[in-house]
């Protein structure tokens, strides 16, 4: 069977210039994610995917950065799908498909993995020599709080941690209504109790 994944990092994205590409190359099951892909492990889809793919299968991507963000977790999931027959496909890599069932695809695939995870980290290094450069002229003040005291989110949480004697609330009730995290409420309530 040929399964596509289609991902985005953003739920503000729109996945359908890849579904189509998925689609046309004949894809009979795809899956699809909005969320960043640094790490693997927050990917339900690509997790089922990857329990459901056997031998014989095989996974088409339409970039290698829709696949994986890290080489370590490209040359792990390449793995994985090549012990158990699967192989992938790159739709765009360069202008040209690459397909990890021969063997200069998987040398392809493996050495871009590296250059990409590369740029990856000289961007993030550059930031950070940005960052340091502002401090060090009094510019820089960190990303602003999301949640202050006047947030509507945050003051319902905050009303409904109060009554949690009438309510019968739990702190995880609150969070998932409110779409406020535990360690925001928490810090919240520490400061409002002076830091107890």
């Amino acid at each position: 069977m040929i399964y596509g994944y289609a991902r985005v990092s953003s739920t503000t994205q729109s996945l359908d210039t890849q579904v189509a590409q998925l689609k046309a190359y004949g894809c009979q099951k795809i899956f699809q994610e909005k969320l960043s892909g640094r790490s693997l492990h927050y990917r339900a889809q690509f997790t089922a995917l990857l329990s459901q793919v056997g031998a014989g299968d095989v996974l088409v991507v339409t970039k290698l950065d829709r696949f994986a963000r890290s080489t370590q977790d490209a040359l792990n999931t390449m793995a994985t799908l090549a012990g158990r027959g699967v192989s992938l496909v790159v739709l765009n890599m360069g202008g040209d498909v690459v397909d990890t069932s021969t063997a200069i695809g998987k040398l392809v695939i493996t050495v871009l993995a590296g250059i990409a995870e590369f740029e990856a980290d000289l961007i993030k290094e550059r930031q950070l020599e940005g960052i340091a450069a502002a401090k060090a002229r009094g510019v820089y003040k960190g990303r602003p709080r999301t949640y202050t005291v006047h947030h509507k989110g945050l003051a319902h949480a905050l009303e409904l941690l109060a009554a949690r004697d009438t309510n019968h609330l739990t702190v995880n009730d609150i969070c998932a209504m409110t779409q406020v995290s535990r360690a925001t409420l928490y810090r919240l309530v520490r400061q409002t109790n002076g830091g107890k």
